[in-house]
């Protein structure tokens, strides 16, 4: 018989005297059905989570970890969802032991709904009070629900340590599938005690991420989508998104079941493919970011903390066809490395050294999901080259893991997509950094790379991705070849026959030949190696060789013309008559350690600070990566302005010098011949270095090809044959060639030697 009250009663006048009544009935079994379930609260302060409010470690001192706190604020709450109704007999409540009182008049509520978070439900009872570090037990006798909600109805914070829910324990399972308990478009899954609702693939819970019994319907995502009031200037897509995120954030500790996190994120994926592609840049990064931290939201949803025994190493996989999520988590004193496996990609991690940072446990993600290549595009990552998406899109996180410190590098094992092409695979990963929002390379190198993976380094977890950078291919690249390496043959011809002159000629003690002679030195060196070794990139260790001397070359190349414009400034600059010019300038001691010095520096500490930096499977130059290329883009950049202010200096020195020479024919020529090469070697040794920055078009490399290449043929054109004596020095050398060299010969060479006067070089 079921009954609350026993009555022995006689039907007559009498009395009634006895020595002891004792009512026996069946115990029944109770558990704690709060233990570990999900839990959540109005807000987090000092670290104090909601999860700790039911992990089974009552410790009343907050310090040890063990206790939950929310902020300071009007109507504060904390809420466990029991997954199921329970027919609730007792609700056991652990106080702090300091700062007990903020809990004096706080209410416990039980029922089904979730409205004005639970605090609408029955009462179960009030807490007057609870002393420091005590426990009391509230009798709730036996209401049903599947939410408890304790709360207080004012301005001030709730810090308890434990609360334990009991509830009869239900030895038989009852099917609550077996009647159409979640609705349409939803699949109902029974558990022991319990069950769950899942939305079919392609509708939504009108709730969000969690499901409330009677209320929560599926609905289609474009009928959602439809029925939302987003903010001005918002879209719909966008709006939803934020709110899913708002609802992550809110529930940092919720646990989902695979099946809707896998349906959460497929749903996430199709929305953003209604999102134009016409956006503004900032406005396709917003919701790439804003689809990343859901993605890890939901992902996180599948570690179950409490579940896990000691010194144990747990893995789950979820696989559907657009997705593949692998979850390890750690507890106890574990050792060695743990991989995971996400579409074939791989991710070593010391996650036993995370774990012990973490009171000995840790949890580990790896996911790929086909679609976010979409919103991640290559388009975000900085390069001169023509780059693409060359492995699955993978995200690594630590989720539910307090301590995200690394203690040493992750290696990401990736495969290639595509077969191996000929370029440069660079392994970046998602830098979040508001509108500066990119692909970066900043804490990642690829340690191993061959025609199928490559490995990569990296010093943090993100979302990772291979990008192959290769230059743009032209129709016309073998024509642009064949007229670079004719160009550069006849240019190194010039070269030649410049050096030789500079070497060989008799010049004018006046003129100082140092800087012609060495940029003559390297510019023929420099395009001779490059004509013959920049593809060389069979050999990595030869390849960088070159690549470093290459740099050194070029950059001691615009270190001479710098030298040598200078040397034309102090030459004119207190020119007042063409007569009077003195050699003048740096002794040539000064002008090596400067013209080569220089550069050796700029080169040693650029190969100290990225040595990899030099060579790349596409060419043995600087690669591209961390802006290495501004190491020589950054000095001829400083050079090239440089020679601008002083060929506007010294053309406005000579200015005043060529109004004084009208008179005399033969010094204003002369004057006029060293303004014109003052202006050609400007434009023709330092503007055409320019063209190299703006290669968008044939025509711009074209001219790049031809000016560049023929810099040689200037120098010899300028420096000798538009120069009296070098000529004469070359008519000698053609009369020894056809006859012995007589009298007529020497005195040539006499009247050479004794010839005075400025020479117009």
């Amino acid at each position: 018989m079921e009954g609350r009250y026993v009555t022995i009663s006689l039907n007559k006048r009498e009395v009634i005297n006895l020595c002891e009544v004792e009512v026996y009935a069946p115990v029944q079994e109770e558990e704690n059905v709060a233990l570990g379930k999900r839990s959540t609260q109005s807000s987090t302060d000092h670290g104090g989570v909601a999860s700790r409010g039911n992990d089974g470690n009552p410790d009343p001192v907050y310090g040890n970890g063990s206790c939950f706190h929310t902020a300071w604020e009007m109507k504060p709450w904390w809420r466990v969802d029991l997954y199921a109704r329970h027919n609730i007999s007792s609700v056991v409540v652990t106080n702090r032991q300091a700062g007990w009182q903020s809990i004096n008049g706080a209410e416990i509520r039980i029922g089904n709904y979730l409205k004005d978070n639970g605090n609408s439900n029955p009462l179960c009872a009030q807490i007057p009070g609870i002393p420091a570090g005590k426990t009391v037990t509230y009798h709730c006798h036996g209401m049903e629900g599947r939410y408890v909600t304790i709360s207080i109805n004012k301005n001030i914070n709730i810090h308890l340590c434990e609360v334990e829910i009991y509830a009869p324990v239900a030895h038989e399972d009852v099917d609550e599938c077996a009647e159409n308990t979640c609705g349409t478009y939803s699949e109902c899954y029974n558990t022991p005690g319990s069950y769950y609702c899942i939305c079919l693939d392609g509708y939504i819970a009108s709730s969000g991420l969690t499901w409330e019994d009677g209320v929560t319907v599926c609905t289609s995502s474009e009928e959602i989508l439809a029925s939302l009031n987003p903010p001005e200037g918002q879209s719909r897509e966008m709006f939803f998104l934020c709110e899913l995120n708002k609802d992550l954030v809110n529930n940092p500790d919720i646990v989902l079941p695979e099946k809707a996190v896998t349906n959460a994120l497929s749903t996430i994926i199709s929305i953003t493919e209604n999102i134009s592609p016409d956006k503004a840049k900032e406005d396709q990064v917003k919701t790439a970011n804003m689809v990343l931290r859901i993605s890890e939201g939901l992902v996180s949803a599948l570690v179950e903390p409490k579940s896990q025994e000691n010194n144990t190493e747990s893995r789950k996989t979820v696989k559907t066809p657009t997705m593949e999520i692998n979850v390890v988590s750690l507890k106890g004193n574990m050792t060695g490395m743990s991989a995971l496996v996400a579409k074939g990609n791989m991710m070593t991690i010391n996650l036993a050294a995370v774990a012990k940072n973490n009171n000995g446990s840790a949890f580990a993600v790896l996911m790929s999901v086909s679609g976010v290549e979409k919103l991640l595009s290559p388009s975000f990552f900085e390069s001169e080259n023509v780059t693409e998406i060359y492995s699955d899109i993978i995200t690594a996180t630590l989720p539910k893991t307090k301590h995200r410190e690394l203690p040493e590098p992750v290696n990401f094992t990736v495969f290639h997509k595509k077969k191996f092409q000929a370029g440069l695979v660079t392994c970046v990963y998602w830098k979040e950094q508001g509108e500066e929002t990119h692909w970066s390379v900043d804490g990642c190198t690829a340690s191993f790379s061959n025609e199928s993976l490559t490995v990569c380094s990296c010093t943090h977890l993100s979302t990772f991705a291979l990008l192959l950078q290769t230059e743009e291919q032209e129709e016309d690249s073998s024509l642009l070849e064949a007229v670079n390496l004719f160009c550069m043959s006849v240019g190194l011809a010039f070269l030649a026959l410049a050096i030789l002159t500079f070497l060989l000629c008799t010049w004018n003690p006046k003129i100082n030949n140092t800087a012609r002679l060495h940029l003559s030195i390297c510019l023929f060196l420099g395009h001779l190696l490059f004509l013959v070794g920049v593809s060389r990139t069979e050999n990595a260790v030869a390849c960088a060789v070159i690549a470093g001397m290459l740099h050194f070359l070029f950059l001691s190349s615009f270190v001479w013309m710098l030298l040598e414009t200078l040397q034309l400034f102090m030459l004119v600059r207190s020119l007042s008559k063409v007569q009077v010019i003195q050699k003048e300038g740096l002794r040539a001691l000064y002008l090596l350690l400067i013209g080569y010095g220089a550069p050796l520096v700029v080169v040693g500490v650029s190969a100290a600070v990225y040595s990899d930096g030099y060579g790349s499977k596409g060419a043995c130059w600087l690669q591209n990566e961390k802006n290495f290329r501004w190491s020589f883009i950054g000095p001829v950049a400083a050079i090239l302005a440089l020679n601008l202010v002083s060929f506007c200096v010294v053309i406005w020195s000579l200015l005043p010098t060529l109004a004084n020479m009208k008179s005399d024919v033969s010094q204003s020529r002369d004057t006029r011949l060293i303004i014109f090469k003052i202006v050609a070697q400007f434009l023709i040794l330092g503007c055409t270095w320019i063209l190299g920055f703006f290669q968008r078009t044939s025509m711009l490399k074209y001219l790049f090809v031809i000016l560049n290449s023929q810099q040689g043929t200037f120098i010899f054109i300028v420096h000798c044959l538009l120069n009296k004596e070098v000529r004469e020095e070359y008519r000698r050398w053609l009369s020894c060639l056809c006859r012995t060299e007589g009298p007529s010969g020497g005195r040539h060479k006499e009247n050479n030697m004794k010839h005075s006067g400025v020479s117009a070089s």
